[in-house]
């Protein structure tokens, strides 16, 4: 059996050499139709248990899978944003396997020619103690299949376990796109990060909506371990259907303890599926490894090939959407962001496009930054929001940074009647001008109010001219109170300066 001593390639690599892990990962994407690959039916998520089944979902004789147009445009597209080159023509093929929630006993996958292979993305990996560093990750490839149905076990939160399964198949017929990485992921981090730029492209794109809760978007590793970059292999374990970022980091991160402790205690690590137990923290043996022998695959009889024109290929090319590594690089290159705010502010593609909106609308890009990543992301968020619902227009939040850049009112004025126009939207301009909240920048003006400030709290004055300097604070929140936070900072601090030390 594979695993079942430890691999003498391994034992015989220097002690010295430092472990790696060795780590790819197979991600199912849900494609966003509104029916499934090969039918009419429904794909609505959170309805009655087997509501959204049809003959064809379940191989009933004499039905015939048609495969969706929709769902190859999505494979196409997604395909076309992971750098995949387009195969010309591909097929379909049964990959046979017997389990309640798979109605036919067969999945409709594709095997040895796939929709679209090698391919790349660019990663941002944030490591804890690190500097934030790209790493370009190798796919595989990219093949269409449908998804399986899902099992309900009835009475698991008993001590003796389920008392019996449920099975729904709503979920059996899905359009699913498999993307599967090269082995070149080394850490947990950098897998969660790839997981979630993987994400992230495809809820650009448009083609999945990549809700991890409810199962749009499932990720599988393959992991190993062995001595330094040089040595061969050691055996891989898979880890089935984990469901969040973060779980992906901590279940990899506790396999590598889990395999190194196991080969320097000499005891074996074998090929076989595990999942992570969130609750515990761990991983633990789920099944033995199938191989692809396992699953007699063999050319669907009730599809033809598959065939992608050139024409037809870079017609949907065409319509991609800006990607996020694209707009990282262009925010920091050519409008001066920092990293994090270009990460933030491409996380997701709605978000991009207000801050865009509102630079377009003339407002500089660091000043919109900071608010949309700020004040506005918070509101949106614990408002539950989507950003293009917010009555604050990219346009209106423009006009309340130019408003500060012109030094017509202060950053405490724009935060005090921002909640207004994230309730309400409006003009920031009209407010100001109505509720007389303009900043005051008249020199004359700002030195007859210090003035008065200062003969108010003589003996403020003379501790502060005695040394201590730290009580110009204090004149400074007297006067903004004054003011009320009107008053031009810049020139408040210089005659206030210029007063204390005079």
């Amino acid at each position: 059996m594979a695993g079942a001593a430890v691999a003498p390639e391994l034992l015989a690599q220097s002690q010295q050499a430092p472990w790696e892990a060795v780590i790819g990962l197979e991600t199912h994407v849900q494609l966003g139709t509104a029916s499934k690959i090969f039918t009419s039916a429904s794909t609505a998520f959170g309805d009655a248990p087997n509501t959204h089944i049809d003959p064809v979902v379940c191989g009933l004789p004499g039905t015939l899978p048609v495969l969706n147009q929709k769902v190859l445009e999505y494979a196409v597209k997604a395909a076309l944003a992971l750098n995949l080159h387009i195969a010309a023509h591909s097929k379909f093929d049964r990959k046979q396997y017997f389990y309640p929630d798979l109605p036919k006993n067969y999945q409709i996958s594709q095997f040895d020619e796939p929709i679209a292979e090698d391919g790349w993305i660019e990663v941002e990996v944030a490591e804890k103690g690190k500097e934030t560093y790209l790493k370009r990750i190798g796919i595989e490839r990219l093949h269409m299949e449908e998804d399986a149905g899902k099992l309900v076990h009835a009475g698991s939160d008993r001590l003796d376990g389920s008392t019996h399964s449920l099975v729904d198949y709503n979920r059996a017929g899905v359009a699913l796109a498999e993307i599967v990485s090269k082995p070149d992921l080394r850490t947990g981090r950098e897998a969660a990060e790839y997981a979630s730029e993987i994400r992230r492209i495809m809820r650009y794109l448009g083609v999945s909506d990549g809700n991890m809760q409810e199962g749009s978007l499932r990720c599988d590793v393959n992991i190993s371990v062995r001595r330094g970059p040089d040595a061969p292999f050691g055996t891989k374990v898979e880890i089935k259907n984990m469901n969040s970022f973060s779980a992906i980091q901590k279940a990899i991160d506790y396999e590598i303890q889990r395999q190194i402790k196991a080969y320097e205690a000499g005891e074996p690590v074998r090929q076989e599926t595990r999942l992570w137990d969130e609750s515990k923290q761990l991983t633990k043996s789920m099944r033995g490894k199938e191989g692809a022998s396992d699953y007699r695959y063999f050319p669907d009889p009730d599809l033809g090939p598959i065939e992608v024109s050139d024409s037809q290929r870079e017609g949907w090319r065409a319509e991609l959407p800006e990607l996020p590594a694209a707009k990282r690089h262009r925010y920091a290159e050519q409008l001066g962001l920092s990293i994090y705010d270009a990460r933030v502010l491409t996380d997701e593609r709605s978000m991009a496009e207000y801050f865009e909106a509102a630079v377009a609308a003339g407002a500089d890009a660091k000043g919109i930054a900071n608010w949309v990543t700020g004040d506005i992301a918070a509101y949106v968020n614990a408002n539950r929001l989507a950003i293009a619902e917010l009555p604050l227009k990219p346009e209106q939040l423009a006009e309340l940074v130019q408003l500060i850049e012109g030094g017509i009112i202060s950053g405490k004025i724009a935060k005090e009647i921002l909640p207004e126009l994230l309730e309400q939207g409006g003009s920031a301009k009209a407010i100001v001008a109505e509720r007389g909240l303009g900043m005051i920048s008249d020199p004359a003006a700002i030195t007859a109010i210090v003035e008065e400030l200062l003969a108010a709290h003589p003996e403020e004055v003379e501790a502060f001219r005695g040394g201590k300097t730290k009580l110009q604070g204090f004149f400074v929140g007297q006067l903004m109170k004054k003011t009320g936070g009107k008053a031009d900072p810049k020139l408040a601090n210089q005659i206030l300066i210029q007063k204390l030390n005079g």
